[in-house]
């Protein structure tokens, strides 16, 4: 299986501002001083030793997530959770591979209707060619007039009847189990304004947990089984680290967010193989970005306890992962 990440932020998509390319720029440049490149070569290899933060960038595109099992008999089959800023260039890289003349299946699964998570569909170019296929999978009944409303005017001037692309809507049931596109699929209840649901997917003994947008309580032990449980023995999790634990459960609590802190406990209770920091802060710079996924990777360390290490990796716009 295979885990690409098109959108890693929440709330609202961001872009460096040129002070923070500045300071990149800087940073690159002191690093470099003394040294003597040879050759092109000589500079990529140099780039490529600078901390992620100077070298590159976590993104600002928000939440869109891909995940690639094994090749599906007949048309091919693509398993997408949610429609984030992200799905604008996941669109190109489809429109690229297969042009308008191979008709695709994409299957979405949403983990709630606000903006953010459904932004990206107006500008994913496969739905507007016809002979594509969309199916919309979620648990809220109001999921097909959410993806409505944002194409209708005013708020976009391409009418939802207006693309060409046959769009399906599948409302699923929380905690029943569905066979989707190759995959075992179950979704689960999260604690969000206007319900979020995680999702788990399973095929030839892997499994990815998506679980963004979900507020963890502390004092609810019923509730952290519950998640525990749902992550059990997964070899990925994809977790909701938008905020310290301090503004988690003060200034941001009941905000519908989690934390990096209550991630990896739970990740380790439930044997979980890699943790993905996910949904970043959009006012977190990389280098505040780089800082938490140090602090989070020391936390792990120092409460690993004797279990297997959880591998901690804080997600950006076009990381792979393969399982």
């Amino acid at each position: 299986m295979q885990i690409k990440f098109w959108g890693t932020r929440g709330s609202l998509p961001v872009a460096a501002t040129a002070g923070e390319v500045r300071n990149k720029i800087i940073a690159a440049l002191t690093a470099a001083q003394g040294q003597q490149f040879a050759d092109a070569a000589a500079i990529e290899a140099f780039a490529d030793q600078l901390p992620f933060a100077v070298q590159g960038s976590y993104g600002g595109n928000t939440a869109c997530v891909e995940l690639t099992g094994a090749a599906q008999p007949g048309d091919l089959e693509h398993v997408i959770c949610d429609l984030g800023s992200g799905l604008r260039p996941l669109g190109q890289c489809k429109m690229a591979e297969f042009g308008p003349g191979k008709p695709q299946t994409y299957h979405f699964f949403i983990s709630h209707l606000h903006w953010d998570h459904l932004m990206g569909l107006p500008f994913f170019v496969p739905i507007y060619i016809p002979g594509n296929r969309i199916v919309m999978h979620g648990c809220h009944p109001n999921l097909e007039a959410a993806i409505k409303l944002q194409m209708s005017a005013p708020c976009f001037p391409v009418e939802f009847d207006q693309i060409g692309a046959t769009v399906e809507f599948d409302l699923l049931e929380p905690g029943r189990e569905y066979t989707i596109a190759g995959f075992k699929v179950r979704a689960k209840l999260q604690l969000h304004a206007g319900d979020s649901y995680g999702y788990r997917f399973e095929q030839a003994g892997k499994s990815v947990v998506y679980s963004t947008d979900s507020e963890h309580k502390l004092d609810n032990r019923v509730e952290q089984n519950a998640f525990i449980d749902f992550f059990r023995g997964a070899d990925l999790v994809i977790f909701d680290t938008m905020y310290s634990l301090a503004d988690a459960i003060t200034v941001k609590a009941d905000w519908g967010h989690s934390s990096n802190i209550i991630a990896v406990e739970l990740c380790q209770e439930a044997g979980v193989c890699r943790l993905a920091m996910f949904h970043h802060e959009p006012i977190h710079d990389d280098a505040k970005l780089a800082s938490l996924y140090d602090e989070t990777r020391r936390f792990e360390e120092i409460t690993r306890d004797g279990r297997a290490p959880l591998r901690i990796i804080s997600s950006y716009d076009g990381l792979t992962v393969d399982l």
